[in-house]
């Protein structure tokens, strides 16, 4: 087990460990402009770059520095890299899929130099990064084109190959853990799973594996109509570190499906959810306290072992649910899982 690792499943074990907050919720604060999405080598690309918060790893890396500093200031134990549109597919739509391990690789080293100071700071609290790496915009089972249903825009190994081109970024750059986060679709997933798996072993590396999965409505259902358990039977075979969800739904409606993943999961159990569900202009407005209160059950009944948020939380609700967390155990880990039986 290499040194980070150790270090990694040590931390769990004494206390849940937190997850930083939403980043592109942190980049709108910049009120960033087109040229901040620019630097000499792209001032003259034909694409407009604003909105393409990945890019800021290289265009504004100062930016993207400082907020993963906040959120450790806050208390957040594993910051996720700005990545999460950093594929070849995802990058397409900007012209930049020549970017991308240049676009992962700088991400990667923004968080684990930030990370390293706060450590260096804190031995006694090491601080972690999470690759993150997206759904990316394309779907494996399902047609874009409602008159043609057989019809898929991606295939199984164009998505491996785009994770694993990826995922060598993150790994040089130097993250500790690879996190497959918003999953809608689990064929998607698996392919992501696959590549990462497969790289590692080539590559004879021992990076944890966490997966994250989208309950998108009420129905309790991923996008690509699976229930919480079948999306855990369905990855459970990729040497998983931990299994979770996030973003969709806020906190209280989350915790029926966590509940369903700490009843079943032989790995850890994640949760970020977003802080609560947007109004009616598409913002997110609820406050640390009651984001708190609703997360509250997840810690009393020990449903979880890492804990973070993702659409609208700021270091504000990071700070809350640090203090929250502080107070409960982390999950029981589990060596079998519970049959229906």
């Amino acid at each position: 087990m290499n040194i980070a690792k150790e270090k990694l499943y040590h931390s769990l074990n004494e206390r849940i460990l937190i997850l930083d907050g939403a980043m592109g919720t942190m980049i709108q604060g910049y009120k960033l402009e087109e040229k901040d999405f620019r630097n000499d080598a792209l001032k003259d690309h034909s694409h407009p770059l604003k909105g393409n918060n990945d890019l800021l790893s290289i265009t504004r890396p100062d930016v993207i520095r400082e907020i993963h500093a906040i959120y450790f200031e806050a208390g957040a134990d594993i910051a996720e890299t700005n990545t999460f549109s950093s594929t070849s597919i995802a990058q397409a739509d900007y012209g930049l899929e020549h970017l991308v391990f240049d676009l992962n690789y700088q991400s990667a080293k923004i968080a684990r130099e930030v990370a390293d100071e706060f450590t260096a700071r804190e031995p006694h609290k090491p601080r972690f990064v999470a690759g993150s790496l997206g759904p990316t915009n394309r779907t494996a089972s399902l047609s874009p084109d409602v008159n043609d249903p057989g019809y898929r825009a991606i295939t199984f190994d164009q998505l491996v190959e785009a994770y694993q081109e990826q995922a060598l970024g993150l790994i040089e750059g130097g993250v500790d853990l690879l996190l497959v986060e918003t999953v809608f679709d689990t064929l998607n997933a698996k392919a992501a799973l696959f590549a990462l798996n497969s790289l590692l072993e080539d590559k004879e590396l021992d990076i944890p594996i966490m997966v994250s999965g989208t309950i998108t409505d009420a129905s309790g259902r991923t996008l690509s109509g699976q229930t919480t358990q079948a999306f855990w039977t369905s990855v459970m075979h990729g040497n998983l570190f931990s299994i979770g969800l996030n973003c969709a739904l806020g906190a209280r409606d989350l915790l029926p499906y966590i509940k369903e993943l700490d009843k079943h999961a032989t790995c850890h159990v994640s949760a970020h959810p977003n802080a609560g569900l947007p109004n009616e202009f598409g913002e997110y407005d609820q406050a640390p306290e009651q984001m708190a209160q609703e997360l509250e059950p997840f810690l009393k009944h020990g449903h979880l072992n890492i804990l973070g948020g993702c659409c609208g939380t700021t270091p504000g609700h990071i700070r809350r649910i640090a203090e929250l967390a502080a107070k409960y155990p982390p999950r029981t880990f589990k060596q079998t899982a519970v049959s229906e039986a």
